[in-house]
């Protein structure tokens, strides 16, 4: 995936992994909370960058990354979505990618982080809904995705340590 070896600006060597194009990209293996381990180490298969989807399928594969307890990883895909979509729907998928880092920050037990960036995507999508008047866009039930966040935020403030992603991953199309 990447050359690890390639000459920097003042010609002197850069070791940072880089990409086909000559981007740095940290090519270590990580875990399922997107933790970077050691090189060599068996990590967590990453999920692809810059992939186009269409919404449902966005918001398909992201309920299977929460549902596997990847966080970390649906979080890549609603920043494709916030990247490649129409620029009406960038704060949507921005929000989103909010909350499924703070599940990760949560999970990771990094209680602040994770509060905090639950509560700025419930903020988001919640503010989103109501400046669009689009309460269920692609099927998913955005004001229950909002209260679930503001109570995990709450509750890890309460509880101070981390929580398990896949028991605490939200449904973003209600109950099934």
């Amino acid at each position: 995936m990447s050359d690890t070896s390639s000459a920097g600006a003042d010609g002197t060597d850069d070791l940072r992994d880089r990409d086909g194009d000559g981007r740095a990209r940290n090519a270590r293996p990580r875990d399922g909370l997107g933790r970077p381990l050691p090189y060599g180490s068996q990590g967590v298969a990453r999920q692809p960058e810059g992939v186009v989807r269409a919404p449902e399928e966005t918001v398909v594969e992201a309920q299977a990354l929460l549902d596997e307890g990847k966080p970390f990883h649906a979080h890549e895909v609603f920043e494709d979505a916030w990247k490649s979509g129409p620029d009406e729907e960038r704060a949507l998928w921005r929000g989103l990618a909010q909350l499924a880092v703070g599940l990760t920050h949560a999970a990771r037990g990094n209680v602040t982080g994770g509060a905090r960036l639950l509560r700025r995507g419930a903020g988001g999508v919640a503010e989103w809904a109501a400046l669009t008047g689009r309460e269920r866009p692609y099927g998913m039930d955005l004001a229950g995705v909002a209260a679930w966040a503001r109570g995990l935020g709450d509750d890890v403030e309460r509880g101070g340590g981390s929580v398990d992603a896949r028991a605490r991953a939200p449904r973003l199309r209600g109950t099934s």
